[in-house]
């Protein structure tokens, strides 16, 4: 979601930037288009930061024999990919 956030703020920020030739007089439209056009970059690049990081998880598994004084206790790291969750 904020890949496509990051390009809408970037593409909004271009049209007020380069397309329009509107004067108004408490607002210095170009200047907003560069700074939105900024946010978006900035927004795009995290959002690729954030899918592409990997999560690493631990899971313990215990197994329990039929003797009191055996436990077996297996544990296991593994990284887990954002489509498995």
């Amino acid at each position: 979601m904020s890949i496509g956030a990051g390009i809408l703020l970037f593409v909004i920020g271009a049209v007020l930037r380069f397309a329009l030739n509107v004067e108004v007089s408490w607002i210095d439209l170009p200047f907003v288009g560069n700074l939105l056009m900024g946010a978006g970059a900035l927004v795009f690049v995290l959002g690729l930061v954030f899918t592409f990081r990997s999560r690493r998880t631990v899971s313990t598994q215990r197994t329990v024999s039929g003797r009191d004084d055996v436990d077996g206790v297996t544990r296991t790291t593994r990284t887990v990919d954002d489509s498995e969750i």
